[in-house]
């Protein structure tokens, strides 16, 4: 299926790793030009290494988006790559553990800036370009905006805070033809939830127990499978589809857990 990509400069941010990685790598196998944003240097020269051996452009663009300012920066540097920017998927942050019963005001917004308010940002100074071409903008989520997981109550408030203005961006960008849509997924095995695991007294009994909750295959989600889906938000077969939250998890959320 030609999903209509080649030649399209897309911005991923997170994209030196895990789920991120999978998109740009996908990306790269459309024909398009991908455009990684990561505060993670070394990852990020890794990837661009690797595809720049097998004749692939990727760009790359080292940014803690977190910062004040960064936003600003890595969208200039990102349009310098090619002179447009026609699609960004917003995508980097990290489940930090800030919890109402042990985290503050302080940690809490910090906790919003690292994971909510950049994806803003980055929509708002993308937008000229977006608009030039009717682009599309793709908002990663989490299973933890609607099941809760508990400990994280600056993580959750992020990800359901992308959620809703994944509705109102779509809202607000009608006039332009602008398709805007997130995707949500639940147990996906990256670096990030590698290390997550790791922090238990039993981390191969504890990814044991979780992986039979996932009804389908009980098997986590691969970050394959979700920037897969990524990919065809972003591609012109999904032209009539925004403002819609697409849950990629094997049945995790919707679906009995208690079914074996």
């Amino acid at each position: 299926m030609d999903l209509a990509l080649e030649g399209k400069t897309v911005l991923v941010t997170g994209g030196a790793s895990g789920i991120g990685e999978s998109i740009v790598r996908d990306l790269a196998g459309e024909g398009a030009i991908p455009v990684i944003v990561d505060r993670n240097r070394t990852q990020g020269i890794r990837v661009k290494e690797e595809l720049s051996a097998i004749s692939v452009e990727c760009g790359l663009v080292e940014a803690d988006l977190g910062e004040p300012g960064a936003c600003l920066s890595a969208v200039e540097a990102a349009a310098g790559v090619t002179g447009r920017i026609d699609a960004l998927v917003n995508n980097a942050g990290v489940n930090d553990g800030v919890s109402l019963e042990d985290g503050d005001s302080e940690a809490f917004l910090f906790s919003l800036r690292r994971n909510l308010l950049h994806y803003f940002e980055m929509a708002h100074l993308t937008l000229p370009y977006l608009k030039e071409v009717k682009g599309s903008i793709v908002n990663v989520s989490s299973k933890v905006a609607v099941t809760g997981q508990g400990g994280t109550s600056g993580y959750a408030a992020s990800k359901g805070g992308i959620l809703a203005l994944t509705r109102e961006w779509a809202v607000d960008l009608l006039p332009f033809g602008i398709r805007v849509n997130a995707v949500i997924p639940a147990e996906v095995m990256t670096p990030q939830y590698g290390e997550w695991i790791q922090g238990f007294a039993r981390p191969d009994e504890k990814l044991d127990e979780i992986v039979r909750k996932i009804p389908l295959d009980q098997r986590m989600t691969t970050p394959a499978e979700v920037a897969d889906t990524v990919l065809f938000l972003l591609s012109d077969r999904a032209s009539h589809i925004t403002g819609q939250h697409l849950v990629v998890d094997g049945g995790y959320i919707h679906l009995d857990r208690a079914k074996p």
